[in-house]
C-alpha cells in the first residue's frame, strides 16, 4: 500500500462530503462516497419504506471496493463502518456535530420526522463512535468536531498531517 486508507464516517449530515471531497483535492487521494457508489452499481438489496431510502447490499459494496482498497490512497465516506473489513483503513475520523446545528442540516434535506428523530439520537448516544470502536484497533478511531468552517479547516489541517507522517513512516 503505497497510500493509507481513510474512513470518514459519522452520522448523515455532520460534513463527511465535504470534508472527502476537500481532503481529495488537497491530497490526491481517491474520495469514495459509498452511497453515491451504490447508487451507481444499484447495490441494493431492497427498499425501506419507513425510512425512504434503498438498502444497502453490504456484501456487494464490500466486493465491488475491494481491489481500490488494497492498492490504498482512498478516503471512503460512509455513515455506517461495522461492515467494513478492517484490514482496509488505516485510520477512522468520526465527525461529530451539535444536536441542534445537525437537525438543522438534516431538515434542510427535507428528512421526514422519524428518521430526523433517530439520526438525532445516534448522534445523541454517539452510536457511530460506539460502531467504529468495536469495529476498528481503538488507536485507530478518532472523533472530530464538525460544526464550523473552522472545526473543517482545522479537521483538514489534522489529517494532511497524519498522512504525510503516515507516509515517512510507511515508504
Amino acid at each position: 500500500m503505497r497510500s493509507p486508507n481513510i474512513l470518514l464516517t459519522g452520522t448523515p449530515g455532520v460534513g463527511k462530503t465535504t470534508l472527502g471531497k476537500e481532503l481529495s483535492s488537497r491530497t490526491g487521494l481517491e474520495y469514495i462516497n459509498v452511497g453515491d457508489l451504490a447508487k451507481e452499481g444499484n447495490l441494493y438489496e431492497g427498499y425501506d419504506e419507513e425510512y425512504d431510502c434503498p438498502i444497502l447490499d453490504e456484501d456487494r459494496v464490500v466486493d465491488e471496493l475491494e481491489d481500490k482498497m488494497t492498492e490504498g490512497g482512498v478516503i471512503l465516506d460512509y455513515h455506517g463502518c461495522d461492515f467494513f473489513p478492517e484490514r482496509w483503513f488505516n485510520i477512522v475520523f468520526v465527525l461529530r456535530t451539535d444536536n441542534g446545528l445537525l437537525y438543522e442540516r438534516l431538515e434542510s434535506r427535507g428528512y421526514k420526522e422519524k428518521k430526523l428523530q433517530d439520526n438525532i439520537q445516534c448522534e445523541i448516544f454517539q452510536t457511530i463512535y460506539e460502531e467504529a470502536a468495536e469495529s476498528y484497533q481503538k488507536e485507530i478511531v478518532h472523533q472530530l468536531p464538525s460544526n464550523t468552517p473552522e472545526d473543517l479547516e482545522q479537521n483538514i489541517e489534522q489529517i494532511i498531517q497524519w498522512i504525510q507522517q503516515w507516509l515517512k513512516d510507511n515508504n
